[in-house]
């Protein structure tokens, strides 16, 4: 990590659990450890259900609450989905763009992925833009080629100025679930290479300030290591993220110089 040029951000990512009325009762028990939490932005990432209540919990509190996807449209006949500006309007942050669950189950293209970037963007959400590669893609050693393809499409059409609001999150197909989990080496090389293509081109000033997560089986017992590295800002945490004392393990880790 590197605070002296971006933010370290811990996210959650409940996927399709918990109950609305969970949200509450999970936003009391981390309130005290997110008040402590100086050198990390706190993010939950909790289905469209909970939002209302998770955005009236944790206001007053260091803890954004995030979306999990979006639609591209700012409203029409799309039955059935979510507008960033509903979104921004009811106090949500953040929202989760293009992870592998919706690419594999629900056909997302990178196409997709950038209009959803833009989308949230002009309402002023914070997108946090998901990549990763399949096992088959590392194991033949194409996995870098794979994410600057990735990141280049995301990203088409973004100016300098609205990359201030991307954060990008690095979740390996082949870790997300599994119990496995990239090195700290893996990992921070795909980040090294995430920023080098941002550099390429936005600049330098541009490339460093964006926060690099790092997401796939991230637990307590692996954060500290995966956190040391100078390319990882943070995490995109999944099951991890459903247990108040699991999340704030984490961002204890992310706490530590």
């Amino acid at each position: 990590m590197n605070r002296r040029y971006r933010k370290t951000i811990i996210a959650g990512n409940w996927k399709m659990n918990k109950l609305p009325g969970e949200s509450k009762d999970f936003i009391v028990q981390l309130k005290e450890q997110a008040s402590a939490a100086k050198w990390c932005d706190i993010v939950l990432c909790v289905p469209f259900t909970h939002l209302h209540a998770a955005v009236k919990a944790a206001r007053g509190t260091r803890i954004a609450i995030g979306a999990q996807n979006c639609h591209f449209a700012e409203k029409g006949a799309y039955t059935g989905e979510v507008s960033c500006r509903m979104l921004a309007d009811m106090g949500v942050k953040y929202v989760i763009i293009g992870h592998s669950e919706r690419r594999q189950y629900f056909g997302e293209t990178d196409s997709d992925v950038n209009k959803k970037v833009k989308a949230a963007i002009d309402a002023g959400l914070r997108p946090i833009i998901c990549l990763g590669e399949s096992l088959e893609i590392r194991e033949n050693g194409a996995e870098l080629d794979h994410i600057r393809m990735q990141l280049k499409a995301a990203l088409k059409d973004i100016d300098a100025q609205q990359l201030r609001k991307v954060v990008i999150a690095y979740e390996p197909i082949w870790a997300i679930g599994t119990g496995r989990i990239a090195t700290p080496q893996q990992a921070d090389e795909v980040g090294s290479a995430i920023r080098e293509t941002l550099r390429s081109i936005y600049g330098a000033r541009a490339a460093r300030g964006v926060s690099i997560l790092y997401g796939g089986s991230l637990s307590e017992s692996n954060a500290g290591g995966m956190f040391a590295m100078p390319d990882v800002d943070g995490g995109l945490i999944g099951g991890a993220s459903l247990e108040p004392a699991s999340l704030a393990s984490i961002i204890d880790a992310a706490q530590q110089d």
